[in-house]
């Protein structure tokens, strides 16, 4: 069963309970502290938005061939902000947050890093396959 064959909702929330039992990946500090971008009003809600945001890492990583960096992620990431007198338009999203989630995840061995960005690794792939096969049996 690949990963792109269940709803990506689902497989986000059973990958990212899964990285919860990874000792490698934690949430820094200052995460439930600041906004994700210059797009968001608010900082996340969710307790454990971080988990979330590196298994939507790592689906990234799952659909793609090449390596992917923080540059693709930040704009993948961002948002419109709105403005009171002109229109809006697309900003990216911080990197940091990006940066360091992918760097835990490396250090998890879920990615590796290339030349030119990272590449997801045959455990971080497994990983998304076998929570894709949980997720279809039921």
């Amino acid at each position: 069963m690949a990963a792109l064959d269940v709803p990506a909702t689902a497989l986000i929330n059973a990958v990212a309970e899964e990285l919860k039992k990874n000792t490698e990946v934690k949430a820094p500090l200052w995460y439930g502290l600041v906004k994700t971008g210059p797009h968001a009003e608010r900082v996340p809600e969710q307790k454990d938005a971080w988990f979330i945001r590196c298994a939507s890492l790592l689906r990234t990583a799952y659909k793609t061939e090449n390596p992917i960096g923080v540059r693709r992620l930040r704009n993948k990431y961002g948002g419109r902000r709105e403005h009171v007198v002109s229109r809006a338009h697309h900003v990216k999203s911080g990197g940091k947050a990006i940066r360091l989630a992918l760097q835990q995840l490396e250090k998890a061995g879920l990615m590796e890093k290339q030349k030119v960005g990272r590449r997801i690794s045959r455990t971080g792939r497994s990983l998304l396959d076998k929570a894709a096969a949980r997720l279809e049996k039921g």
